[in-house]
């Protein structure tokens, strides 16, 4: 992979800018760095991740039994508000100035807040609340995950960045599955089910926070004071400027939509199918999760070690699009568990090697990372929030289609429509150019 220097922007017109940036010579970084961030971003996913995968559909279905679509809407309202939080907080890490560094403060704010919200689901009275713990939740949780991703692009030189990514691939994947057993265990306690998870994530963060040092970030200056206007014209970016960037964040949105419209009703399918009630499903969900760690793992580890290896990103990221895709289309026809989980399995190999690759590849072509980083890591997390706000939206749409009153919903047709979506993305990345 190239390293090319960003050029200036001559006065005839924007022209495409590379990927590499003076961030790339940075020097390797040690076990405990690595180590201790992944152990951080674990308890994160376990507090995140495990409502989405099983505490909110079950929190739904105690308090609107007769309305599972609920659930797309408490997590696309959530997502679409981090439409705007994410890149504010990525560009307000960036110009903080303590003496804990520019990204400690906010992991530690973050941790507090999204264990606020969780247990204001916890003890909801209804769904509207249950909404309004969401929205708290990701908006902490969310925080802490930017600034993890910021501090890798202040501190991962090129060298390392797959096999790093390979490892978050990994862990953003085995913890959701960690937490799934805990609400298999806990489902009858709506606040332990919600507060557990909660405890570790905090715990897991701050440990972080108090073992990682990061530079005392009161001395840097910048040329222009923050102010709304600033802050505004920092939301957008020139696509013709950064084309790599701009062709990875789309590749990025297409298979998230598509992971998203899949992975949200999950629980309901895996209900369907076995003709049994979402509370009744918790062992089954620990066992599929328990099933895709193992596919995660030899796909997040593997593709990331191999993509630094060979020096290639684009081949893998277009290979999960095709095996997610295949993964979910075997869900889509499935009428029994052992084709249900061989699809699930097959979907979880696919993302475990987009996770990894797709994230290494977004350190390679991000631009302006010596000052703009967390800018640029909340422009990206623009695509995963706009699939996630709009993929639960539009997914009723498709549950509805040819099903008469009182039918089952039509994730057959759902399923489908995320595996094309994938596909795209795994298409879409061909068309970077810096990077192999």
């Amino acid at each position: 992979m190239s390293k090319a220097e960003n050029p200036p922007i001559p006065d005839t017109g924007p022209e495409p800018i590379a990927a590499g940036t003076p961030g790339d010579d940075l020097p390797e970084v040690g076990p405990r760095y690595i180590w201790f961030l992944l152990i951080a971003l674990f308890g994160t996913y376990v507090a995140l991740v495990t409502p989405i995968a099983i505490s909110l559909a079950i929190r739904v279905k105690e308090l609107a039994p007769a309305n599972e679509e609920y659930l797309g809407y408490v997590i696309g309202t959530a997502a679409a508000i981090s439409l705007v939080s994410s890149p504010v907080v990525g560009i307000l890490s960036d110009r903080t100035r303590t003496r804990l560094g520019r990204r400690r403060p906010w992991l530690i704010a973050g941790s507090v807040l999204g264990s606020t919200g969780l247990f204001v689901i916890a003890v909801a009275p209804d769904i509207l609340v249950v909404g309004v713990g969401w929205i708290i939740a990701t908006l902490g949780w969310n925080t802490v995950i930017g600034n993890i991703t910021n501090s890798q692009a202040d501190r991962l030189p090129e060298s390392q960045r797959g096999r790093v990514s390979g490892l978050v691939g990994f862990v953003t994947m085995a913890a959701p599955v960690c937490g799934s057993i805990l609400g298999g265990a806990l489902a009858t306690n709506s606040v332990l089910l919600f507060m557990v998870p909660a405890v570790i994530g905090v715990i897991l963060v701050l440990l972080f926070c108090v073992i990682v040092p990061e530079e005392d970030s009161r001395g840097r200056t910048f040329e222009q004071a923050l102010d709304l206007r600033l802050l505004l014209s920092k939301f957008a970016f020139d696509p013709r400027r950064y084309p790599d960037f701009s062709w990875n964040w789309l590749a990025r949105f297409l298979f998230y939509f598509g992971l998203t419209l899949s992975s949200t009703f999950t629980a309901f399918l895996l209900a369907q199918r076995l003709r049994l009630d979402v509370t009744e499903i918790g062992a089954t969900i620990a066992l599929a999760g328990l099933l895709g760690v193992i596919a995660v793992m030899l796909g997040a580890l593997g593709s990331g070690f191999l993509s630094d290896k060979l020096l290639r990103r684009k081949p893998f990221v277009l290979g999960s699009g095709v095996i997610f895709a295949i993964g979910a289309l075997t869900m889509a026809f499935s009428t029994g568990l052992p084709v249900l989980l061989t699809g699930l399995v097959i979907t979880n190999f696919g993302l475990g090697i987009f996770s990894a690759v797709d994230h290494a590849l977004m350190l390679d072509v991000m631009p302006e990372k010596d000052t703009d980083a967390g800018r640029f890591v909340g422009i990206t997390g623009l695509a995963n929030s706009i699939a996630q706000s709009l993929a639960p939206v539009v997914a009723p749409a498709f549950l509805t289609v040819g099903v008469i009153e009182g039918g089952d919903k039509n994730y057959m047709l759902l399923y489908i429509v995320a595996a094309c979506f994938a596909l795209l993305g795994g298409l879409v990345v061909l068309r970077v150019r810096s990077v192999r």
